[in-house]
C-alpha cells in the first residue's frame, strides 16, 4: 500500500455515487467502506498511488458533496503497519459480511 484515502460522508447514497466517481476517473482501488448510525455516516477507504489517492479523494468528496455533506477527508501517504492492520480488520469484515450475497449486475 503506498497510500490511503479516506472520504466521511452523510449516507450511503453519497458514498456511493462518491466510490463511482472515485474508481473511475482515478487508478485506486476500493479497500473497505464503514458504516456507522444505520448508514447516516459512512468512511470509504480507498488504495494506490499517493497522486491518484489525492485525485480520487478529491473527486469522491466534490462528488458527494452535490448530494450531500462531505463530514471529513484525509489521505495517509505511506501508512504506518497498525494502520494497515486496522483496515485490513475492516477489509475482512466487509468480506465476510457479503460472501455468499454478491449477485451479478
Amino acid at each position: 500500500m503506498k497510500a490511503l484515502g479516506f472520504v466521511e460522508v452523510s449516507g450511503v447514497v453519497a458514498a456511493v455515487e462518491a466510490l463511482d466517481s472515485m474508481l473511475k476517473t482515478a487508478d485506486v482501488e476500493f479497500v473497505t467502506w464503514e458504516n456507522k448510525l444505520g448508514g447516516r455516516l459512512v468512511t470509504i477507504v480507498i488504495t494506490g498511488s499517493i497522486s491518484s489517492v489525492n485525485e480520487a479523494v478529491e473527486i469522491g468528496s466534490a462528488r458527494a458533496n452535490a448530494i450531500t455533506k462531505t463530514v471529513a477527508h484525509a489521505i495517509i501517504a505511506n501508512p504506518h503497519e497498525e494502520v494497515i492492520k486496522l483496515i485490513q480488520i475492516s477489509a475482512k469484515k466487509l468480506n465476510l459480511a457479503k460472501s455468499g450475497e454478491a449477485r451479478e449486475f
